[in-house]
């Protein structure tokens, strides 16, 4: 079989360049159905974009490479895109966009959107091996027990990273690469938990409370969830992007409030409060319960001296704590690394020294924060990706 374009991957980037990318475009996905990662985000109401999105919401080696595709298909387009087919959504809190009734909205807008272009879609189908014959692109693939060969003039790799491999993730966009003498940036799980091998968190399981944490120089002032494992809540998965194994992580329990002041002017007008008392009005009662040895939590705000009360603010307000791993790829929202990106065009994502030869989404080296950016940086590349090609 002849196709003009073979889509590796029927997730958000694959379904967005197929609808994009002109006649004769076949997509493959070995999954039992399209958008399956798409299906179960944001509590199956699919975070799809975020107000806010920009270049700066972006971790890679050249943090230039996104400004292209997020630029010349913004977050604008999109919402314009859900709101042409009807789809109702919301916004939650720091810009995150979600449909108001089910992720499968988005899921049926792009097959639509697909349908209209006149893309085939093939789902359970494997790829076997793939080469180039000098012309075009050879893809062994296996279809209903049968095996199929496809040429193809285009291929775009949109098969995703290493996480959450109960869906299917492969890593099989790093291999092609690989073959085709492109380097990949070492992938790691992003957005993920942070664990700690003496469990010692788990009699605060459950317990979540605001705070700002940092790792690499990066902050985010979000929530935190405490778990039998670990760490976990919006601010340790958005700073579990920027960790790197034996680093310690920062963490303010108290974040934007002056606590000095306030804990001298409670010693003034609550002498003879216990000082847990006092700081349960700022954190959760188990919470305060589990700190109070360590942080030697004792007394009465009388006997507090100013010199106590800066070393307390300093230990619930600078918590340097190393984590031992994480979750790994097993829970991980998306990977960090992938196709360096000095190997791909930022205007076009095609590879420099290979024509033809596409990667878009999650396999390349751009990884977003949490709320919508990776979404969002799915659509921009898979758009970038089909400009090119319908063009070409």
């Amino acid at each position: 079989m002849k196709v003009q374009t073979l889509i590796i991957g029927a997730g958000a980037a694959g379904m967005m360049c197929a609808a994009h990318a002109g006649a004769g475009v076949l997509v493959v996905d070995h999954a039992r159905a399209a958008g399956e990662k798409i299906r179960i985000s944001g509590g199956g109401r699919c975070n799809f974009t975020n107000l806010h999105c920009a270049p700066d919401n972006f971790i890679s080696q050249n943090r230039h490479f996104a400004k292209s595709a997020l630029g010349r298909y913004t977050q604008w387009d999109f919402i314009s895109l859900v709101d042409a087919h009807g789809i109702a959504w919301h916004e939650k809190t720091l810009g995150q966009l979600f449909c108001d009734t089910s992720a499968k909205d988005i899921i049926t807008m792009l097959r639509a959107e697909m349908d209209r272009a006149g893309a085939q879609l093939w789902l359970q189908t494997k790829v076997e091996s793939i080469r180039h014959d000098g012309v075009d692109f050879v893809v062994s693939l296996m279809r209903q027990d049968r095996a199929v060969t496809v040429t193809a003039r285009n291929l775009v790799m949109a098969s995703g990273g290493k996480s959450i491999p109960k869906m299917g993730a492969t890593g099989l966009a790093y291999q092609v690469a690989a073959d085709f003498g492109l380097r990949v940036v070492m992938p790691r799980p992003g957005l993920v938990p942070l664990t700690f091998a003496d469990e010692r968190f788990k009699p605060l399981a459950g317990v979540a409370a605001p705070a700002r944490v940092t790792a690499g120089n990066t902050s985010f002032n979000e929530a935190l969830l405490f778990t039998h494992r670990g760490l976990s809540g919006p601010a340790v998965l958005q700073a579990s992007s920027y960790w790197h194994e034996g680093e310690a992580i920062g963490i303010d329990l108290i974040p934007g409030t002056d606590l000095l002041t306030r804990l001298q002017q409670h010693r003034s007008n609550d002498p003879r409060k216990a000082l847990t008392t006092i700081m349960s009005l700022y954190l959760p009662g188990r919470l305060v319960d589990y700190l109070a040895e360590g942080f030697a939590l004792t007394g009465t705000m009388a006997d507090q001296s100013d010199v106590r009360l800066t070393a307390i603010c300093a230990a619930l307000q600078d918590w340097q704590i190393t984590p031992s791993g994480s979750e790994g790829y097993r829970t991980a929202e998306v990977t960090i690394g992938g196709i360096d990106t000095a190997a791909l065009s930022s205007q076009t994502m095609a590879a420099k020294t290979c024509p033809g030869l596409y990667f878009i989404g999650e396999c390349v080296d751009v990884t977003g924060w949490l709320g919508g950016f990776n979404f969002q940086w799915a659509w921009s590349s898979g758009w970038a990706a089909g400009q090119a090609i319908r063009q070409a």
